[in-house]
């Protein structure tokens, strides 16, 4: 077989949908990415499903222990690959159809009001996505990670065209207006995991604790624990973007982590743009759970 090809066949990316962070000012009695976007979609629809257009072979959400369930209720445990859903071409479509898995990553105790800003969701989720597979066989180990946000709303389904250049070993961006993750927009983008390290280094580096590293004092409570206030260009502010790396420019963008924002998308025409899928590809599945023996 050939290298390449073989390569190209086991190649592992995974999407981390970081949830957990600091509210936004929905003041909502549910999560801030439960907001819908349509008719019986919601935000945290919207990123699953970029996952999926983008081809990612296993999506990560990090989230608090205590939102997991509902989002597990309405997301389930895995969503079918849209590209390989309506194969009709196919004997059997039935039989050729994807399904992309959905794991719940909790945030760690001692990150919580800490450190777990939207920024650190997205390595943390990829720090458990690559220990989680690196547990099981290094074959597993996810080779590249996509990162998708519920907040930033945008025609998702033109990854479709980017699969090849987003699995690969060359870095990914959605832009719009030249801007991109790096300018605290909320826009898909890639890393692995040289980049995961640079950013976690920076981010290590920039926050506080309880006491100030150079004085030896102990801190107001207002500057402690800085980094759960970190906004995504503090994170990400050194993404690497050179002449290999792909840049997909969006027609249109809505940052919806705000309720300004938010009312915008949906006065908007390009409100209309935003549909729910086919229904099986997102509606709820579980996988069969392993057979036990009854004992009884």
């Amino acid at each position: 077989m050939d290298p390449n090809k073989q390569k190209s066949a086991s190649f592992h990316l995974a999407g981390i949908i970081p949830v957990a962070g600091q509210k936004l000012d929905f003041c909502m009695p549910w999560h801030d990415c439960m907001q819908p976007l349509a008719p019986g979609y919601l935000a945290i629809h919207h990123a699953v499903m970029e996952c999926a257009w983008a081809g990612c072979e296993t999506i990560w959400i990090t989230c608090h222990t205590d939102m997991q369930p509902l989002i597990r209720h309405e997301i389930g445990d895995y969503v079918y690959d849209p590209v390989w859903y309506g194969r009709h071409s196919e004997p059997r479509p039935s039989e050729v159809r994807k399904t992309i898995p959905i794991y719940y990553v909790p945030i760690h105790p001692n990150d919580r009001d800490k450190r777990d800003c939207l920024g650190w969701s997205v390595l943390y989720g990829a720090n458990a996505a690559y220990w989680t597979c690196r547990q099981m066989s290094r074959w597993l180990t996810p080779n590249k990670y996509y990162a998708a946000f519920p907040y930033g709303v945008y025609d998702n389904e033109l990854l479709r065209v980017n699969r090849k250049a987003i699995s690969s070993s060359k870095g990914f961006y959605l832009t719009y207006a030249g801007q991109n993750i790096s300018d605290n927009m909320y826009l898909g983008f890639t890393f692995n995991a040289e980049d995961f390290k640079r950013y976690r280094a920076l981010l290590r580096a920039s926050a506080t604790g309880i006491k100030s590293t150079s004085l030896d004092k102990t801190l107001p409570i207002e500057e402690r624990w800085s980094a759960r206030h970190f906004p995504l260009d503090k994170v990400f502010e050194f993404a690497i973007i050179d002449n290999d790396t792909t840049l997909q420019e969006l027609p249109w963008y809505h940052d919806i982590g705000t309720w300004e924002g938010y009312c915008s998308f949906i006065a908007s025409s390009d409100r209309a743009e935003v549909k729910k899928p086919f229904k099986k590809i997102l509606e709820y599945h579980e996988f069969n759970p392993i057979g036990i023996d009854n004992e009884r």
